[in-house]
Order: C-alpha cells, then structure tokens, then sequence
C-alpha cells in the first residue's frame, strides 16, 4: 500500500496519530506513507534537536516506511549531508533505515508502481527579501522588518538557495525519465507545472518560476496517471489527473 499527504511543517501529532490514520495498524515495513515536501523534520541548524531526534526515531518505529520529498521549508545544508543510497530504482537521503528522502529527479518503483519525484518551490512569503546574518546592517534591517510586520528570510537561517532546483537535477530528471520512455505511473512533487499553477493561483498570488517552468516541460512531455503535489496549503482536484492535497491522507494504491 502506498498513502500520501501534504506539508507537515514538523507537526505530526494529530495528522500521524491512530485515531487519524487508523489505516496504519494494518500496514507493515514493505507499506509506505509519502510527504509531498515541507516535511519540517530536518530544521535545526546545529544537527538533530531533541525534538527532531524524537520524531524521526518515532517515525521509525511505526509499522510503515515514511518517505518524503522536500520542499522549500527545509535545511538543505543538512538534508543534504545525509547519506546517499540506493533505493527501489532511485537515490535517496537516508535519515533512518525507514525514513527516505526521495531525490530529486528520481524514478522509483514501489510495489508495482512507476514514480517520479522531484522536491523543492520558490518561496513566496518573503516580502521583505533575504537577510544575511553577516551583513553590518543585519540587526537594524531585521528590527525594521519586525516592527513593519514583512515577512523575511534569513540565509542559511530560515532559507536556502537550495529550494530551487540546480541545473544537474532537472538534467538527471530528464534523462531518468527518457530512461523509461518518459512513461510513469505517478508524478509526486512539492510545487507544480506552471499552468496548473495558474489554475490554482487566487488573484494571480502565483508567478511562474524556473522549477514551475520545468514542470511544464515535464507536464508536456511524460504519460502519467497521476499527480500529486502539496506546497499551497489546500485540498484541490485540480483536474482528473492533477490532485493537490494538504492535511489528507488518500491511498494512492
């Protein structure tokens, strides 16, 4: 069985529980429950909180394997310190022995299902632009910002250029999927195409960017069943291929 579900921002007591996801008693190590991005598990700067460490050894001990793909709201300098390994078809980050970040660009084959993933999104929330900690004028930007209520991210602190994907992963995405004849069961991203984009956008809130442009490509060129992605924080069947989801939780097998 494989289920799925949108961002989780690192708060997983109510989503995750029995009385939510009752499915779960039922399912074993070979089942799997996916995370469209925003995972939220892998945040603190200086290695694996107290918090984090209880999570993800939790994760761990429950009857499935979680797998997630990463979003915007990530540390990319950790996430992508883990240990790379190969998996079911693709490459992943191994946080623990049942808990797997799905590479971007990859094509996995999980229980008779054809999968091709691919993490990451502009942020939007960040009117105020990207503050770097060593600047001299970083305390009275950030106080400015604070007192004006804008929104801000820091570098390295609260953001990472590495939400966006650099030009060897859209590269491998498309060689892994010429590999199969650009033919898959399922596309699982964080963001979207960029026309999907606009169908969902609420007055225009969404432009188009590099990541949502290359999707397009992929939207344009590859036979799919399915997609699925999270990242806008609603529940949408966009058309009667594209599905975005937030807080449920759907079998997609």
């Amino acid at each position: 069985m494989i289920y799925i579900t949108g961002d989780t921002h690192g708060t997983f007591n109510y989503r995750f529980s029995k009385k939510s996801f009752p499915e779960q008693e039922q399912m074993t190590k070979d089942d799997y429950l996916i995370i469209l991005g925003d995972f939220g598990g892998i945040w603190n700067q200086n290695g694996e909180s107290e918090q984090e460490k209880y999570w993800l050894d939790w994760f761990e001990e429950r009857n499935y394997t979680l797998l997630f793909i990463d979003g915007n709201h990530e540390n990319f300098d950790r996430l992508y310190n883990y240990p790379v390994k190969e998996w079911h078809g693709g490459k992943v980050h191994q946080i623990r022995p049942h808990v797997l970040h799905l590479m971007r660009g990859q094509i996995f084959e999980i229980n008779g299902k054809i999968i091709f993933t691919f993490g990451g999104a502009l942020s939007h929330d960040i009117d105020g632009g990207i503050l770097n900690i060593e600047d001299h004028d970083f305390k009275k930007k950030k106080k400015k910002l604070d007192e004006e209520l804008i929104s801000y991210r820091i570098n390295h602190l609260s953001w990472w250029e590495q939400e966006l994907p650099s030009p060897i992963e859209m590269d491998e995405g498309l060689i892994n999927l010429a590999k199969y004849d650009n033919m898959v069961d399922f596309i699982i991203t964080h963001c979207c195409s960029s026309s999907t984009q606009r169908e969902i956008s609420y007055r225009g809130s969404y432009e188009p960017d590099i990541e949502t442009d290359y999707l397009e490509s992929i939207k344009t060129q590859t036979h799919y069943k399915k997609w699925f992605f999270g990242h806008y924080h609603d529940n949408m069947n966009v058309s009667d291929k594209e599905i975005l989801i937030y807080e449920q939780i759907i079998r997609i097998q």
